[in-house]
């Protein structure tokens, strides 16, 4: 009889497996704390460049991968990329992260945004994909990944992606007149569909969806614009991939993280740095037979000292045996030294179960 079960260790744990050892990668993994990062951002001559640029964008990919030995590795690209293909204009300023111009405010800015150029503005990330399906180690999962229509909604409305923020001007305007906000959750959320069905075609073996803003959302419009949307995105992933594991990370959620799971149909779900360890082991390993994954906190990782390998030891006691995927709570900071991420991944991957 063939076996036809994934082999790749990060799959088999997104398959609901208890693997041998958790499959370890971290948010972020490829970026500003690795000074081979740098080296290949300013030969591309910027972020925006770098992003559309599949030969340093792979390149970009791979480093943490060779510097570490990461069981995953995940797509370098950048969110608001799908904001500029819906039309807006993308500018990376210094100190201030992505900016999008005009910032979408009314009905009648949405209605300028359109889908017609929607893949030929993101055929630089499939390349980059078709790229690493051929240059990543045979035992690396490929994960690529889009931001979640909420997420997304917050560049665009609040013009930015960096610095300080307290998102009053989308939620002034998503909780004032919900009816007039929706077309763009809905206009994010066909094209997420679509951009996320290309990277699959193009060698994605599994996908996450960031919802880094979660959080904001009292529990009515959390459900109209958080979970509906991505429920959405996966219904539609899986009706065409249905092979393809998806991960979905709605930080902040706090208590709703397992009904949002359940409503959602993700393979794997994400925790936050706040998520109580035996909370998650009963609620969603056990309670709805999930993969989590995470949740060590970043800024954990930056300190590092004997906290570091404690904390460690105390996640893997409590979420290693499965199914279960080693990551950060939220993305891994400029200010980590990679000795303190080399020395993570050894302990990780000498667990056993």
């Amino acid at each position: 009889m063939v076996d036809f079960k994934p082999k790749k260790l990060l799959l088999r744990a997104l398959a609901g497996e208890r693997t041998e050892r958790p499959p370890i990668w971290l948010m972020r993994q490829a970026g500003r704390y690795l000074p081979e990062y740098h080296v290949t951002r300013a030969q591309a001559g910027g972020m925006l460049e770098l992003c559309n640029s599949p030969e340093h964008a792979v390149e970009v990919t791979l480093q943490p991968i060779r510097r570490f030995g990461f069981d995953a590795a995940i797509l370098f690209a950048d969110l608001p990329q799908i904001a500029a293909a819906l039309g807006q204009t993308l500018e990376y300023k210094e100190g201030e992260g992505p900016v999008l111009s005009p910032p979408i405010r009314s009905p009648a800015d949405i209605a300028r945004l359109s889908l017609s150029r929607l893949h030929e503005e993101l055929a630089p990330i499939y390349e980059t994909v078709r790229r690493l399906t051929v240059a990543l180690p045979s035992n690396v999962t490929l994960i690529g990944y889009a931001g979640a229509p909420w997420t997304v909604a917050t560049y665009m409305v609040e013009g930015r992606g960096g610095g300080p923020t307290d998102h009053a001007i989308i939620k002034q305007w998503a909780l004032s007149d919900p009816d007039g906000f929706q077309p763009l959750i809905d206009l994010l959320t066909d094209a997420i569909i679509q951009f996320l069905d290309r990277q699959i075609e193009a060698g994605a073996e599994a996908i996450q969806l960031f919802e880094s803003w979660a959080g904001l959302l009292p529990d009515v419009f959390f459900d109209l614009w958080c979970v509906r949307p991505v429920a959405k995105i996966i219904q539609a992933l899986k009706a065409k991939h249905p092979e393809t594991p998806i991960i979905t990370f709605p930080r902040g959620a706090g208590l709703r993280y397992d009904g949002y799971a359940q409503a959602t149909g993700a393979d794997g779900i994400g925790l936050d740095g706040t998520v109580p360890l035996a909370w998650a082991a009963e609620h969603i390993q056990a309670g709805l037979g999930r993969c989590v994954q995470g949740n060590l906190d970043n800024q954990l990782l930056v300190a590092g000292g004997p906290a570091l390998p404690a904390e460690t030891d105390r996640i893997l006691a409590a979420l290693g045996r499965g199914p279960f995927i080693f990551n950060l709570g939220h993305g891994i900071l400029k200010t980590t030294p990679p000795e303190h991420v080399d020395a993570l991944v050894r302990q990780v991957q000498s667990w056993r179960a």
